[in-house]
């Protein structure tokens, strides 16, 4: 199966079959008990989609800085956040913050959100390429926190595919 839209598919039909909310605390436990999250203070996360992986339990980590990602044109912006900011509806129907953007090189951690990943660490996206440009020239820790499930043998990368750093399940 090398069609990314079966594949999409693929990882949308085993996504909804899995308890995502215990599977989530897990996965953000797991996240916080490992050397880079400890060691970084700038973490961006996102905000999750319906049946998505939800790390926004992080937020209560006082000791570091949280950034969501924010939607213009094209590309993502990163921007600060802390519980209680001003969120608003993104196209596609998450929230994003509604504060002046930052610069991503104070970044030290971008925590993707992905449909599924592979053996080789590349991420199946949504298909709208805003992670692999934005991610292009960063150069911090690009992680992936995914349910085992959704860990398949490959995702036949493309050359724009940005390979991730780590990947927690």
């Amino acid at each position: 199966m090398h069609n990314k839209s079966a594949l999409r598919k693929l990882a949308k039909d085993i996504r909804k079959k899995l308890d995502i909310t215990s599977i989530s605390g897990n996965l953000a436990e797991k996240l916080t008990l490992t050397e880079e999250y400890k060691s970084s203070k700038n973490i961006m996360i996102f905000y999750p989609m319906p049946e998505e992986v939800n790390l926004l339990s992080l937020l209560k980590d006082s000791e570091k800085q949280f950034y969501l990602p924010r939607i213009k044109g094209k590309e993502l912006e990163c921007c600060p956040y802390m519980i209680g900011d001003e969120l608003c509806e993104s196209c596609f129907h998450t929230s994003e913050p509604t504060c002046q953007a930052c610069s991503k090189t104070i970044l030290d951690i971008v925590i993707v959100p992905a449909l599924a990943v592979d053996k080789n660490n590349y991420r199946l996206g949504y298909g709208g390429g805003f992670y692999d440009r934005f991610l292009n020239d960063f150069n911090g820790l690009k992680i992936v926190c995914i349910p085992e499930a959704l860990i398949l043998d490959t995702i036949y990368p493309e050359k724009h595919d940005i390979k991730m750093d780590k990947i927690i399940s």
